[in-house]
């Protein structure tokens, strides 16, 4: 099968002469003996079957924006009137949802302002939000979660906001901001 260039037969190879192997035959698969169905869509795994490649594949994208400032001064979390909000329909409930998200926030005051995802009506990020905002700042905000809703509905997903006093903003500026929601195959 290899034969090695240089050396002699049955001499074992020295480093400097691993370098200089070659190949000869190629290994044919049907001398694999190995299971499943070859094609296009499959590949050899390390345990000699055939198989799809399996989870992690991206079924669908949906995606939305808004560019009109939001605000609130609520201490609890709210929508901020439907900004940043998309509705997925996975198509098996062991599929996953990721969730990504980037806007500019603002808060006016010496305060906190906190911005998190809610799935429906579930905050799936901290209770206190995902990103934090401290003082009068405006900064671009990026958001990112991998969720399992464990449904086949439509489910919606969306940014909520609150503050400990003052105002927090989103789309500060009336930049544009954008939520896209995955699916991932499970």
């Amino acid at each position: 099968m290899a034969k090695l260039i240089g050396n002699a037969p049955n001499q074992v190879p020295t480093n400097a002469d691993l370098g200089k192997m070659a190949f000869e035959d190629k290994v044919n698969v049907a001398n694999l003996n190995a299971t499943g169905t070859k094609d296009a869509t499959t590949f050899l795994r390390g345990d000699n079957t055939f198989a799809e490649a399996g989870g992690g594949k991206v079924l669908q994208v949906v995606t939305a924006t808004d560019s009109t400032e939001r605000s609130t001064t609520s201490t609890s979390f709210v929508t901020g009137s439907n900004t940043l909000s998309v509705s997925i329909t996975p198509s098996s409930a062991s599929n996953k949802i990721f969730v990504a998200v980037s806007s500019s926030i603002y808060g006016s005051g010496t305060f906190s302002f906190f911005y998190t995802i809610f799935r429906d009506a579930v905050n799936i990020g901290a209770s206190d939000g995902m990103q934090r905002l401290y003082t009068s700042l405006y900064v671009p905000m990026a958001m990112s979660i991998l969720d399992s809703p464990n449904t086949t509905s439509a489910t919606t997903y969306q940014v909520y906001m609150k503050s400990n006093g003052g105002t927090a903003a989103l789309n500060w500026g009336n930049l544009k901001g954008t939520i896209t929601a995955f699916e991932i195959a499970g």
